[in-house]
């Protein structure tokens, strides 16, 4: 079922036809393997990045695609609905970046930022620690000031950050640190992928997105150069929470698109399957359950591209990010788990998908601020 979509512009709709394309050639093929087997699709995002799909967001001046963000977030679409380990990979990708973009200096960004953009370097996040999620100001990894080997002005990284997509694989994270004490005292870093005394976990054993590694990573007195310093010292949860806002989009994105494609296999599933000498979308009682679904799946993806509008407008949009992650990711916690009971007994085998999209959709609820988190933010901005 492909989705219907209304795009601000030919060349959107060009480049919905073409992430399509990859999407079923690259993606659609090799998800069940690699997701029940656990492996990393080597070579599958420089693939994405060649195709120009991995900087969208961004300027064409420094490699980016140029595009509105309700343009980037139905392409992440369009990849959630055939991998969603490869979606929100994708996804903080982009949120990665955003710290040097938004933050970083005309000469941070020009030696920087069209590595990033082209997919040459694919980024992780890498905010949370063991005991500081949900409460970011509660992270304890230091940055200290010292010299590199040359004598250069540079930071000492000592601590254990948690949670990371695409760790130790990735070549570089939007590090946070603290470089003070208090909630004022958190910094923001680029720091590279591969860096003397730095190392990473095994990969966590997940419910779901299993292609992709999510590791911890252990700073033991690793040092980077105070070049790599985003923004002013202090000023990292600022820029920590508005990427958040950001990647709360794309996690938007990616729940719809997997609860796009959980509504097309029990679609697909009801018009083949019959009872009682009827198929079983005839029965009054599937076809209202199809409809909810549909009519649940419609509602996310307008939720989020109305919070990426106003973003493209300029106009504030933390409390419709909030929103968008918190309907999005329950709706596809609700549609995934109504596509399991659709397909019945099938539902429960790992024959069909759907058990797999409703095991992938519950960290949906949990990741880029829980959805308890999410309404928090979004009461607070009704009383602002």
């Amino acid at each position: 079922m492909d989705v219907d979509r209304l795009l601000p512009t030919p060349e959107a709709a060009d480049l919905i036809a073409l992430t399509r394309e990859i999407a079923d050639k690259e993606l659609a093929p090799r998800v069940d393997e690699h997701e029940a087997a656990e492996t990393y699709p080597e070579g599958l995002f420089a693939t994405l990045g060649e195709a120009g799909l991995l900087g969208l967001a961004y300027p064409e001046e420094y490699g980016g695609g140029g595009q509105p963000y309700e343009v980037y977030l139905q392409v992440l679409e369009e990849l959630a609905a055939r991998w969603a380990a490869v979606a929100v990979a994708t996804s903080v990708h982009t949120l990665a970046c955003h710290p040097l973009h938004a933050f970083g200096t005309a000469e941070q960004k020009e030696r920087w930022l069209p590595a990033m953009l082209e997919g040459r370097e694919i980024g992780g996040y890498s905010l949370s620690e063991p005991q500081a999620g949900s409460d970011a100001a509660a992270l304890a990894c230091k940055a200290e000031p010292t010299e590199d080997a040359e004598g250069r002005a540079a930071y000492r990284l000592t601590g254990n950050k948690a949670w990371i997509t695409h760790g130790g694989r990735a070549g570089f994270y939007a590090l946070f640190a603290r470089t003070a004490p208090g909630s004022h005292g958190i910094s923001c870093f680029l720091a590279p992928g591969e860096t003397e005394g730095l190392s990473f976990g095994k990969p966590e054993r997940k419910m779901g997105l299993q292609a992709v590694p999510t590791t911890s990573a252990h700073w033991d007195g690793a040092v980077i150069g105070a070049d790599r310093l985003i923004g002013a010292e202090g000023q990292g949860l600022q820029i920590a929470f508005s990427a958040l806002d950001n990647g709360r989009l794309g996690i938007a994105a990616c729940a719809t698109g997997l609860a796009q494609a959980a509504l097309s296999a029990a679609v697909a599933y009801a018009n083949e399957r019959t009872t009682f000498g009827r198929k079983i979308i005839d029965h009054q009682g599937l076809g209202f359950l199809l409809a909810d679904m549909a009519a649940a799946v419609d509602a996310a993806r307008a939720t989020y591209l109305d919070a990426a509008r106003r973003r493209d407008l300029g106009r504030p949009f933390s409390r419709q990010a909030s929103a968008a992650k918190l309907i999005a990711t329950d709706t596809a916690m609700k549609v995934t788990t109504d596509a399991v009971q659709v397909l019945g007994g099938y539902g429960y085998t790992r024959d069909f998908p759907v058990e797999r999209y409703m095991r992938e959709a519950k960290i949906m609820q949990i990741f880029e601020g829980t959805n308890q988190i999410q309404r928090l933010v979004i009461s607070r901005g009704l009383t602002a």
